[in-house]
Parts: structure tokens; C-alpha cells; sequence
């Protein structure tokens, strides 16, 4: 940055410019303080969250849940900062909420501070802040750590032409997700009237089975007699591990990207399923990813392709409307094992019917593709922005 921007942007606290503020959980003794209209989120909702802002979380807590506890109500705007496990999730308030224990939020001075500047700006300095975390059992940053933490900022003229900027792309990356959330859907309606409801197949004979009347020549099976797992190829690392090997090929966990790293071990299209932690959704259907290209899988997913006449897209159509929670193992951490997978049982047509069906859906998952890889190229560019962006080095 030349003399001349720098002079234009000041050095600040956090806290000089906004307010901090915590969280807090009810007791989960009583189901009163749950179950309400106040939105509560935490850290967990943030790690899927694909999108700026966020309005809920999977729970609300009630009035009584709110009283109860040191929970504060954080005006839309104010900007989330996950403060523990792990630390750096950010996202911006769409309405007014309140966060559980682990975060230290954002509330901006709006004659200071733009909101989706600050959003950015907590983005760039979120591995800064996280490095600033202490604690035995798990790292955690403070409220003081927070207010006191450094930024330089422009004026706000500036702060908002900036925040336009980086907005425009993320704006774009966001309607290109809800395009593709409409495409998958199509491809589940489409896969569900064939499958599910048959009605392709109303004039022909059917047989009764153990799960209900299903066309002539077609079986029931489990889903390992249409699906291959290649879980033995999977080899976790640890963060350590991936410090050092930084590079372009995403390093999968059981819900998302966690890093991305030098090496691979898969190339071509395949399907991920928790297999343990975050593994099943609120409506019981498990956490599923469509990945394609070079990666690596930890070992909290299970990795897998169509097969015996399923593509891998028809294995993801069916799996996204499958309702997995009868065979999920673990009180304390679930489990999705191969074992407990194989009591999963599916209709599984003719091939010469998976053959059809396949012609259909693949112009649809080509789209799917082009506009993530589209998503994946804006998100390049802002990411390549950012710190440039935030240090004043580009000039607006």
C-alpha cells in the first residue's frame, strides 16, 4: 500500500468501533425453553451455511429459554463470529437473533462501520483472530480479545464501495446455489415419480414384496447391491498434517470442504455420506456431497459411486430422500457404519430402466457441474480480491 491510501485508512479496535457480545444455552433439562420464535444459532449452523447471512438455526428457543439464560438479542446486521469449535465462522444477521456460547459477535457502530464491510473484514482476519484463541480443553478467543483486536478501515464511503465489490460476487455465487438447490430438486421429483410412485409403470404387473407392490422383473436389494464403497482408499489427516501441504484439491470432511491440500487420492464423480459425527439431517435424510475432479476424503465419509445399473447421480437422488435414521448407531457421537448400511433396503429397478432414467438426469448434474465449477471460479476471484481489498492495496 503507497503513502498516499494509507493515509486514508485508520487504525482501530473492534471494540472502538462496535460492540461485542456473547451468548448463551438454556437448560436442555427443560423443553420449554425450546421450540419458540426467537432464532438461536450456533457454530454448528454456521459450518453449513453456504450463504452470507443467516435468519435460523435448526432450533429456536422460546421466550422463557431466552429469559432464562445470558442469551442477548443481536440486531439484523450485526455480524456472527464463531468464538470456539472451531473459531472464525462468520456470517451476517438477516433478522434479529441470538447466538449460543460460542460466539463473540459483531454488533457495528453504523456511523463507523458498514455491516457487509465488517463482514468481510472479520472474514479476512478470522485466521488472525483464531490464532489469538487460548484454552486446555479447546480453543476459545474472548470478548476482551475481540474488542482489543487491530483493524485498519477506510471511511465509510470507501468501506461500502469495497463491500459492493466482494458483494457482487458473492451475490452471484449465491443465486448460482439456489439455481442448482432447484436442479437437484427437479432431479429428486423426477427420480421419485419413477421409483417411488411408479407412475411410468402403472399399466404394467406388479409384485408384492417386503416393501409393498413394486413392478414385475424389478427386486428389492440393499443399498450396497447398488452402491461401491472405496472407504478402504480414505486416509485422514490431521491439521498438522495438512499445514504442510497446502495446495488446490479439496480436502473433504463429513458435511464440506475442510482444507485444501497438495495431494489426492481420488479423481472422477463420486458420492460422500457422513459416516459419523454429522451424519443424518432433522428430517432423517443423512448428509450427502456430489463431488467430482481431485480430492481427498477424510475418514468421517464415506465414499462411493453407482453401480449394478445405478449411476452415481441415481445413488444421490435416492439417498437425498431417504430417510436413514433407523440405521444410525452412537448415543454420544452417531454413526452411519457399512454394516448398519447394508440393513438399508431399496427397490432396484431393471438396468434397462436405470439406462433410461440415467439419459434423463445427466444433462441435469452437467448443469449442476458447470455452474459450481462457474461458483468455484468467483469465489477464486473474490477470494484473490479480498486481502487486497482489505489491505488498500487496490485503490477505489
Amino acid at each position: 500500500m503507497d503513502g498516499e491510501s494509507m493515509s486514508e485508512w485508520k487504525e482501530v479496535k473492534l471494540g472502538d468501533v462496535g460492540k461485542i457480545v456473547g451468548g448463551a444455552t438454556p437448560s436442555t433439562r427443560n423443553p420449554q425453553n425450546y421450540g419458540g420464535v426467537i432464532p438461536w444459532i450456533t457454530p454448528k449452523d454456521l459450518s453449513i451455511n453456504k450463504e452470507r447471512f443467516i435468519e435460523f438455526g435448526e432450533r429456536n428457543i422460546s421466550e422463557q429459554g431466552f429469559n432464562s439464560c445470558s442469551a442477548k438479542m443481536l440486531p439484523k446486521g450485526s455480524i456472527l463470529f464463531s468464538s470456539r469449535a472451531p473459531i472464525g465462522y462468520v456470517a451476517i444477521a438477516h433478522t434479529s437473533l441470538c447466538t449460543n456460547q460460542g460466539f463473540k459477535s459483531f454488533v457495528p457502530d453504523t456511523d463507523k462501520m458498514d455491516s457487509m464491510f465488517s463482514y468481510y473484514l472479520l472474514k479476512h482476519n478470522s485466521e488472525n483472530i483464531a490464532n489469538l484463541g487460548s484454552g486446555t480443553t479447546f480453543m476459545e478467543v474472548s470478548g476482551k480479545v475481540m474488542s482489543d483486536y487491530i483493524v485498519n478501515i477506510p471511511d465509510l464511503s470507501t468501506q461500502r464501495e469495497i463491500a459492493g465489490i466482494l458483494s457482487s460476487l458473492d451475490a452471484k455465487i449465491e443465486t448460482n446455489n439456489k439455481l442448482n438447490v432447484k436442479l437437484e430438486e427437479m432431479a429428486q421429483a423426477i427420480f421419485k415419480s419413477w421409483f417411488v410412485d411408479f407412475e411410468p409403470f402403472k399399466d404394467r404387473p406388479f409384485h408384492e414384496t417386503e416393501l409393498g407392490m413394486i413392478p414385475e422383473g424389478w427386486e428389492v436389494g440393499s443399498i450396497l447391491d447398488i452402491a461401491e464403497l472405496f472407504d478402504y482408499q480414505r486416509k485422514p489427516l490431521s491439521s498438522m498434517e495438512r499445514e504442510y501441504m497446502k495446495g488446490k484439491y479439496p480436502y473433504y470432511g463429513a458435511t464440506s470442504i475442510m482444507d485444501y491440500i497438495d495431494k489426492y487420492i481420488f479423481d472422477g464423480t463420486y458420492l460422500l455420506m457422513g459416516e459419523d459425527g454429522s451424519v443424518v439431517k432433522e428430517n432423517g435424510n443423512p448428509y450427502l456431497q456430489y463431488v467430482w475432479g481431485k480430492f481427498w476424503p477424510n475418514n468421517h465419509a464415506h465414499v462411493m459411486q453407482g453401480r449394478n445399473g445405478f449411476s452415481t447421480e441415481m445413488l444421490y437422488c435416492l439417498l437425498s430422500i431417504t430417510d436413514v435414521s433407523s440405521i444410525v448407531t452412537g448415543a454420544v457421537q452417531m454413526k452411519i457404519s457399512q454394516r448398519s448400511m447394508s440393513r438399508l433396503l431399496t427397490v432396484i429397478p431393471s438396468k434397462s430402466v436405470c439406462k433410461k432414467f440415467n439419459t434423463i438426469i445427466r444433462p441435469i448434474f452437467d448443469i449442476i457441474k458447470r455452474i459450481r465449477e462457474e461458483n468455484d471460479r468467483l469465489a477464486s476471484l473474490r477470494d484473490t480480491l479480498l486481502p487486497r481489498l482489505m489491505s488498500g492495496e487496490i485503490k477505489i
